[in-house]
């Protein structure tokens, strides 16, 4: 069986790997957004979809992340490639302090409370021009220029490195963890598990995969400024991504990532300009309508969809 779950994402693997270069420079720019949104919505997953910690502040570690790389050549001339590395490490650095005192909360209180951190975090970035360069944000020179490929294979090992980093804490002990301080956190605190503890121990990835997806939008864009990298959208597109796929599942987030970007690119390049600028309305119904039929996302609800396609009535617990 094992060896049959994994034949599948095998052969995605390999035509990832294959395809691009037969593609255009537009298709690899559509794969690339892909990779970096299957990334984050990964990392997303493992505070707010294993964990039961729904973050709508998650862009700041993506912003922290992208201004990580480019601050370094900013202040000192260092090659903002450098960023994949002191990126993450700000995020993370930045994340604990967050996540001692925003732990304490629960539900909604959470919720806001990271909302206002990322707030905070972007208004300092705006108004702090000696620091970030403020409103006129950081321009660097793109190494390969238009060139995408190098890009996407950059960001096609960092979407596999978060993939294979989350696949291996959910097999440990701290998978286990995580999935009872979702489910209750009262009874797993009674059981002797230090929630905030292992709390932290799911943002500290978390953090260091979105903040490594920011490092790499610093490289590709070439251009950053507050409000490009700390937007309450970023934060929603992560939650979208994952509640369309699937919360809590492994390979939920990366679908619900695939689907999402290029849909998006899909309504912008030929729905017209009216469609393409609400197309964020237009996936807030789709997932109404998710929620409503597939709560558990398309991938968590598999099952269901099997059944549908074969003709057959879904199964109930009870007789029902």
């Amino acid at each position: 069986m094992a060896k049959k779950s994994w034949f599948l994402p095998a052969i995605l693997g390999i035509v990832a790997i294959a395809l691009p270069p037969f593609l255009g420079g537009y298709f690899q720019h559509i794969l690339i957004l892909v990779m970096m949104w299957v990334a984050m919505a990964t990392g997303w997953n493992l505070l707010g979809g294993y964990c039961g910690q729904a973050s709508l502040g998650s862009a700041a570690f993506f912003g922290l992340g992208a201004y990580g790389a480019g601050m370094l050549y900013l202040h000192w001339g260092i090659s903002p490639w450098w960023g994949v590395i002191a990126g993450p490490l700000l995020a993370i650095v930045v994340a604990i302090p967050i996540g001692l005192v925003t732990f304490r909360l629960r539900g909604g209180y959470f919720v806001l409370s990271m909302l206002a951190v990322c707030e905070t975090i972007r208004i300092i970035f705006l108004n702090w021009v000696e620091m970030s360069a403020g409103p006129l944000g950081i321009v660097i020179e793109r190494t390969w220029g238009m060139e995408k490929l190098p890009y996407y294979y950059m960001v096609l090992a960092i979407a596999a490195l978060s993939l294979y980093v989350v696949y291996r804490l959910m097999k440990s002990k701290f998978g286990y963890y995580f999935v009872s301080i979702r489910e209750d956190q009262d009874a797993a605190e009674g059981l002797g598990i230090p929630s905030t503890k292992y709390k932290m121990y799911a943002l500290i990835p978390c953090a260091g995969i979105i903040g490594l997806a920011g490092a790499f939008y610093m490289n590709y864009m070439a251009f950053i400024e507050p409000n490009t990298v700390f937007p309450l959208i970023i934060s929603a597109t992560m939650i979208l991504s994952v509640m369309l796929g699937g919360p809590g599942t492994f390979w939920g987030p990366a679908l619900g990532a695939t689907i999402f970007v290029l849909l998006s690119e899909l309504l912008r390049a030929f729905a017209g300009p009216v469609i393409g600028t609400i197309h964020y309305l237009i996936f807030a119904l789709i997932l109404v309508l998710v929620i409503m039929f597939l709560p558990n996302g398309i991938a968590g609800e598999g099952d269901k969809i099997k059944r549908l396609f074969r003709g057959k009535k879904p199964v109930y617990v009870g007789g029902e």
